[in-house]
């Protein structure tokens, strides 16, 4: 790619996911942190946007995911690639980083590359569960590409693509694991519930997790839920799930939204979606389930795709089922329910799978991702 001086401070940053939106959002206060004159135009979330000199869309409210359902918001996306257009024209940014969010942000590196604008990749793709050829595309269109898993780093450079791998950046967010050893009096345990992020993962998985859990209320009386719930869904949005599923859901089940992990730390075991809070939670040493529930299309596709043996981030890195993965058919009430139950009614277990789990962070690199990724991009900037 050709390289060329930039004009201005002005950076283009896009993000399509809540997980994206997250760190996203770190990474501009420490490129304002580094220097104060940039400023930063988004496409993200509601986490981008209150960092954000300028904001354009919230992407992560669409919640598009899958094979199927970005065709969903065709005409949204073509919308937006007209906005982002007429914004690299109009502006002429001195650089624009994606995060995540392959089959958007390609479109937005490929109007990048055509313009000459310098890109940047923070928190790759997975490529290397799916569709490792997107790898190759991935380091054709930018400078450099900030990779948050050790392995990801050969794996572009093999592909002639310029990675960094910068450490994971939920070791910034994550405090550390609770010390419990012992069981709650009473057997009040308590069970964290995370259906996912989007809304037909929601609506997929919360009424699975919330009857197991009841399962769980069954044998263990005193025990007490916490649904981990997005700033994209609000309780007038929860609820009616809820109440849908649990007509007196509201004594045995507390919403939680928080940025500190704390509440989440303390959890003795939970139901929990694929996705990056499978991560969260084994990094805060949480025993779970991990499930997961698609449309037929999707799940047809993804079987024809997917590289990985597995499709939680802790057994991908772990390399073996330390934790129960339930997929489609296989995600039921009893099957999470009887997973649950050989933790509860095993403290013993829940404790080694704590000390197994919490061992990922050493596998993560070191404190500072955003950081160290900002200062790479202000010093081109410079």
């Amino acid at each position: 790619m050709a390289k060329t001086a930039p004009t201005n401070k002005n950076i283009l940053i896009v993000a399509g996911d809540p997980s994206g939106d997250l760190h996203a959002a770190s990474l501009i206060k420490m490129l304002r942190a580094r220097d104060p004159e940039i400023s930063v135009t988004c496409i993200g979330g509601v986490r981008m946007q209150e960092v954000s000199t300028h904001f354009i869309y919230n992407l992560v409210s669409v919640g598009a995911v899958g094979f199927s359902e970005p065709f969903k918001h065709f005409f949204l996306w073509l919308k937006l690639i007209r906005l982002v257009r007429r914004y690299m024209e109009e502006k002429r940014p001195s650089c624009v980083i994606a995060v995540d969010f392959y089959g958007f942000n390609h479109q937005v590196l490929g109007l990048a590359a055509h313009r000459k604008i310098p890109a940047f990749y923070y928190i790759s793709p997975q490529v290397w569960a799916s569709r490792p050829g997107r790898a190759a595309e991935i380091a054709r269109l930018t400078r450099e590409i900030f990779v948050i898993f050790p392995f990801e780093e050969a794996l572009y450079k093999k592909v002639r693509g310029n990675a960094t791998f910068v450490g994971h950046p939920l070791l910034d967010l994550m405090p550390a694991p609770a010390q419990k050893d012992i069981p709650p009096a009473n057997g009040e345990w308590k069970i964290g519930i995370l259906p996912g992020s989007r809304k037909a993962e929601i609506s997929r998985h919360l009424p699975l997790f919330v009857n197991a859990f009841y399962r769980i209320k069954e044998q263990h009386p005193g025990a007490k839920a916490y649904l981990f719930a997005v700033p994209e869904f609000p309780d007038d949005r929860i609820v009616p799930e809820l109440e849908k599923i649990q007509k007196y859901w509201s004594k045995d089940i507390e919403i939680v939204r928080e940025k500190d992990y704390k509440v989440r730390s303390q959890m003795d075991f939970a139901f929990t979606c694929s996705g990056t809070a499978t991560l969260e939670n084994a990094l805060l040493g949480v025993p779970m389930a991990v499930a997961y529930k698609m449309p037929r299309f999707t799940y047809a596709i993804a079987k024809l795709v997917v590289k990985t043996p597995y499709i939680s981030l802790v057994n991908i890195l772990l390399k073996k089922p330390a934790v129960k993965e339930l997929i489609q058919e296989n995600a039921t009430v009893d099957n999470l329910a009887q997973e649950a139950f050989a933790f509860l009614n095993n403290p013993p277990r829940i404790y080694a799978a704590r000390k197994e789990l919490t061992g990922l962070r050493d596998m993560l690199g070191r404190h500072g991702a955003a950081e160290r990724a900002a200062g790479r991009i202000v010093s081109y900037l410079s």
